[in-house]
């Protein structure tokens, strides 16, 4: 399994510093862009303050690199994600994650017709640092889980900012370590497992809109209904990002991020961010 893991980020790695070093020969076929921010909050009380709460400081990173092509009738679009957040309140020896996210998304079509293409896309998302649940314990880290997904389909693009793809034939592979299985099930990889196949249907969407000037939203959306193992049960991943844009450098973020899986707890997972930003684009 290291080997095949090890092989699909050669790969991935290939490609992109293949694509870098194409999109400095071919600069209308490759478009590139990318963005740092570094996000703040922070909150203090003195002792004769009335109203109740606790001092505390918190702090997000966030990366977002996109590398896309197009020339004819074929796109390939391609945007790495990463995203690190932790937050100290005063009188605990220890911060609190806020955010924690490894993400890549390719998507190539080919047009079929109008805004129709021919496409296939992968899909990998993963997590850097420990998780530890209310009791300390630890609950997942870096490579556990990890998903993949890939599969062909259609695409539906109408502009950079409004696509839908629709996968009807999509595997998804989800990995954990040993010992978080030595017990019983985790992230739906069952007791003495490692890894779990599944098979079935991946619609992803993608939508931004200018709200007024200087005010933007993203939208992202992530469907999948497995096969194999219970279809009603739909896995949702919805992301929103509200961006306020103060200059060229400083906005204010709100970020929104809500999670259905079955497999990895029967509720909904629900974070949200909000603060100021120091963002560079290059």
């Amino acid at each position: 399994m290291k080997k095949i893991i090890s092989s699909i980020s050669l790969i991935f790695l290939c490609i992109a510093l293949q694509a870098q070093e194409v999109a400095k020969e071919t600069p209308k076929i490759w478009t590139k862009k990318g963005n740092i921010s570094l996000l703040f909050n922070q909150s203090a009380f003195n002792k004769e303050w009335l109203g109740g709460g606790t001092s505390n400081v918190a702090g997000n990173f966030g990366l977002n690199y996109d590398f896309n092509y197009k020339k004819g009738n074929v796109v390939w679009d391609n945007k790495f994600i990463m995203a690190y957040g932790l937050s100290k309140i005063k009188g605990q020896p220890v911060a609190a994650k806020t955010d924690d996210r490894l993400e890549l998304n390719s998507l190539w079509g080919k047009k079929a017709d109008g805004n129709w293409y021919y496409s296939a896309f992968f899909n990998f998302k993963t997590q850097m640092d420990i998780g530890l649940d209310k009791s300390d314990i630890k609950i997942s880290h870096f490579f556990s889980p990890a998903y993949f997904q890939f599969g062909p389909g259609m695409l539906w693009k109408k502009n950079d900012n409004l696509s839908v793809n629709i996968a009807p034939a999509t595997g998804k592979l989800i990995f954990v370590h040993d010992h978080f299985t030595a017990n019983s099930s985790s992230f739906g990889v069952k007791q003495g497992e490692t890894s779990r196949f599944e098979f079935g249907t991946s619609i992803s969407a993608y939508f931004k809109f200018n709200v007024m000037t200087n005010v933007s939203i993203e939208n992202r959306l992530n469907l999948y209904s497995n096969y194999l193992d219970s279809p009603q049960n739909v896995d949702i991943d919805y992301q929103m990002n509200l961006v306020m844009k103060i200059n060229k450098y400083l906005t204010a973020n709100i970020a929104i991020q809500a999670i259905y899986d079955d497999n990895a707890i029967q509720g909904t997972q629900v974070r949200e961010v909000f603060g100021l930003a120091a963002n560079y684009g290059f």
